[in-house]
């Protein structure tokens, strides 16, 4: 049997939800909607990290390849 998930929101979120909530399984990282937990998004670490990243800066054209 496994262990159940620890669903983990953004401090970011209200009280009454409408929150992203996240955790970890084996070396990948679900996401879900607080008002319909059935629907799950599975991603990596870097991935996700990479996400936050461009929209923390604002930007996230294509990457043209590096000389």
């Amino acid at each position: 049997m496994t262990a159940p998930l620890i669903w983990q929101k953004s401090t970011y979120s209200q009280e009454q939800g409408e929150c992203v909530e996240l955790t970890a399984s084996g070396g990948a990282v679900l996401l879900r909607e607080s008002d319909d937990p059935t629907v799950v998004l599975t991603t990596t670490r870097q991935d996700l990290a990479r996400f936050l990243q461009v929209i923390k800066v604002g930007t996230g054209g294509p990457r043209t390849p590096r000389a």
